[in-house]
């Protein structure tokens, strides 16, 4: 039992760095999402009674990679002079918080 979860942690911790290569803030959202899902339904599936560990983590993963895709900042960054990042808007330099 126990080593299927950390089995399960480690590929969903393999998931969500692989999508960190990737340059499309869409694919990186959703492979984070997938990632965190996926640990979070693995602990669940192993904490509820009669929900497996794959099934939970199967059950995250799909519900983290919709979200992650769905709440992807999709704005390109630049950065300007002294460092700090901003998008354009319209022409308009937007500064992040």
């Amino acid at each position: 039992m126990r080593s299927k979860l950390v089995a399960v942690a480690c590929l969903a911790g393999a998931i969500g760095l692989g999508g960190c290569a990737s340059s499309d803030p869409t694919v990186r959202g959703a492979a984070r999402g997938a990632g965190f899902g996926a640990a979070g339904g693995a602990v669940a599936g192993a904490l509820i009674p009669g929900l497996g560990v794959a099934e939970g983590a199967a059950i995250g993963a799909a519900g983290g990679a919709a979200v992650g895709a769905v709440t992807a900042d999709n704005r390109r960054y630049y950065r300007d002079r002294r460092g700090r990042e901003y998008y354009m808007d319209r022409g308009r330099r937007i500064y992040r918080r």
